[in-house]
């Protein structure tokens, strides 16, 4: 019976000391218990669409698709990051040299780079964005 009593201290301790490892930053705590909440970095101003696709067009299109009258709209912050993304439109070729039509993609723009691209599908905005001609 003893030895029960015993374990039960040494499980109820155990727990009650693991407990102070996960206290938030807002836990009624002291302060050197807490964890750090994570600083944000400040919203990136919006990029200059026009600029970064006109230099950074190989990665937005393959080069041997001959992107021809590649408009772009105004960049949305991302939802989920500190990024920017905006839709991108060209007439474009396919690799058997046949006219493939305005295809759109949706870029995502970090630090002033293109980070990321993929081809607009129908429940994007894209469809009701307005475009200006690089």
């Amino acid at each position: 019976m003893l030895r029960i009593i015993a374990h039960a201290a040494l499980l109820a301790g155990a727990l009650a000391l693991g407990g102070c490892g996960f206290a938030d930053s807002r836990a009624p705590v002291p302060e050197f218990m807490r964890i750090k909440e994570v600083e944000q970095p400040p919203p990136e101003p919006p990029p200059d669409v026009k600029r970064v696709v006109r230099e950074q067009i190989e990665v937005v299109f393959l080069t041997t698709s001959y992107p021809r009258e590649v408009q772009v709209a105004l960049p949305h912050h991302e939802v989920r990051g500190s990024g920017w993304t905006a839709c991108v439109r060209a007439q474009l070729t396919s690799a058997t040299g046949t006219a493939l039509g305005p295809q759109t993609y949706i870029v995502t723009i970090a630090g002033g780079k293109v980070i990321d691209r993929r081809r607009a599908e129908a429940e994007d905005i894209c469809g009701t964005e307005t475009y200006e001609p690089i």
